[in-house]
């Protein structure tokens, strides 16, 4: 779970605690229905924290149920980078990026649903995913490795087809999740200049297994 800097003192620790049990009740509502029309008092229950406190954190709803979508980006973001630690190719970093995101349908099925109703809005956001995709796209390009596409168009491209991805891993759930992955991986590489055995191979290499 996404973390700030530790809180200094057993207040800090108590409000830092509520916070959070107030964003994953907003992560839990966006995953079961995607109904943000949810009372304050039905969310204060769900947190089990008291009504009084939602306004020691958040002005409204609407600001909760923002932070509970960056909550979600922002550790769908890190569950990423720990698996792909180690990995320099800028071509392999997106293959695998979208190759773990199939597989999240099985180990992290919360935030997959979540990215696929809220993620459109955030393709181009400071946090989640989208910059650290953008900073593989542009070492890509700077490398020569990708060919030189704007990044941030790139980056639309690479994001909209990782949506598709999301939608149908979870409206198929007997799709081989792995290999759709792979073939829109490769697609996407061969937009961005790989040549097709180039895309093929890169999109096939091990990958590790999620927890």
């Amino acid at each position: 779970m996404p973390t700030s800097a530790p809180p200094r003192n057993r207040f800090e620790r108590r409000r830092a605690e509520t916070r959070q049990a107030l964003v994953r009740a907003a992560r839990q509502i966006l995953a079961e229905t995607g109904d943000t029309s949810a009372s304050i008092q039905a969310i204060a229950e769900r947190a089990d924290v008291g009504f009084g406190s939602f306004y020691n954190h958040f002005e409204s709803k609407t600001e909760l149920f923002d932070a509970a979508v960056t909550d979600a980006l922002e550790e769908f973001g890190q569950v990423i980078d720990e698996r792909v630690e180690g990995i320099e190719d800028p071509a392999e970093l997106v293959a695998a990026g979208f190759r773990l995101t199939a597989r999240m349908a099985d180990s992290h099925p919360e935030l997959l649903r979540i990215l696929r109703d809220r993620g459109l809005a955030h393709i181009h956001s400071a946090r989640g995913l989208s910059p650290r995709a953008l900073r593989d796209l542009e070492r890509g390009i700077a490398s020569g490795r990708f060919t030189g596409t704007d990044p941030t168009t790139a980056l639309s491209a690479l994001g909209g087809t990782l949506l598709s991805l999301v939608a149908l891993r979870l409206a198929r759930p007997d799709l081989d999740g792995d290999e759709a992955a792979s073939d829109l991986a490769e697609m996407v590489l061969r937009m961005l200049g790989l040549s097709r055995d180039d895309a093929h191979e890169v999109t096939r290499r091990p990958l590790p297994d999620l927890d």
